[in-house]
């Protein structure tokens, strides 16, 4: 549910981080492109539509950042101006302030509402195998291939570690990143 990234690259979005460090952080961890750049290459308008068919099954507030963009006929590359304005369909992402420092724990923020949402399907059957499930996320998503997908991931980090990063995360940011139930059980993976 590649959605959770997106919605916490919009949160991000919200508190001031520059669009170009999100995705800059999400490229860095592995990631073929930035959810920013990502939304904008599918469209903004795209974007809120599934994010409202979505809202209806699974509660979470709809970006605001997102709706004033479609609201104003930024829908991104196809318009030529998103989150990005575009040129031979190529972002002009604006340069930052030398000076600027992302939050420590920017790339963790996108990734473990991906990682958390792995463990749910997982838990739910969606997937009966981590390993499928693994290898649909990095095929469907783009997630970083060679980090082996977000089981494997939870795996090489270390389940006590991982969990309670996520519960850290909590903590400092909110119910979006309330560890799923399927935690508990992934030690029997």
């Amino acid at each position: 549910r590649p959605r959770d990234a997106l919605l916490e690259a919009m949160e991000l979005l919200e508190e001031g981080v520059p669009g170009p460090v999100i995705d800059k952080a999400a490229v860095d961890f592995g990631m073929p492109v930035g959810p920013i750049e990502l939304a904008d290459r599918v469209g903004l308008d795209i974007c809120l539509a599934v994010a409202k068919e979505l809202s209806a099954h699974y509660p979470f507030k709809l970006p605001g950042q997102l709706e004033f963009m479609v609201r104003e006929s930024k829908l991104g590359l196809k318009s030529g101006e998103g989150f990005y304005r575009w040129e031979k369909k190529r972002p002009l992402k604006q340069r930052f302030d030398a000076f600027y420092h992302a939050p420590n724990d920017l790339a963790e923020r996108l990734i473990f509402r991906l990682l958390n949402e792995a463990v749910a399907c997982f838990r739910e059957g969606v997937v009966e195998d981590a390993d499928l499930l693994d290898a649909g996320i990095i095929f469907g998503t783009g997630f970083a291939p060679f980090r082996g997908g977000p089981m494997h991931y939870i795996k090489n980090g270390g389940l006590q570690q991982m969990r309670q990063r996520i519960q850290e995360l909590e903590r400092r940011h909110g119910e979006q990143f309330h560890p799923d139930s399927g935690w508990t059980n992934l030690g029997r993976v």
